[in-house]
């Protein structure tokens, strides 16, 4: 987990891309997809590319 590999808790990580704790948690658990602005940012922070720090899953109602 990249949030844990820079020794940051879920609130500091929410504050410095401008959300909440509770957001954070649900990215994490994969309750909640980001917007691209927040994958982004998310990313930006983590020193990583989006795609390494999100797995895209088409369904089947996207096919």
């Amino acid at each position: 987990m990249y949030r844990a590999k820079l020794g940051i808790n879920q609130a500091e990580m929410g504050r410095l891309v401008g959300v909440s704790r509770q957001t954070i948690s649900l990215i994490e658990r994969g309750d909640y997809s980001p917007s691209v602005t927040l994958a982004i940012k998310l990313a930006r922070i983590c020193e990583a590319t989006v795609e390494d720090i999100f797995i895209y899953e088409e369904n089947e109602d996207e096919k």
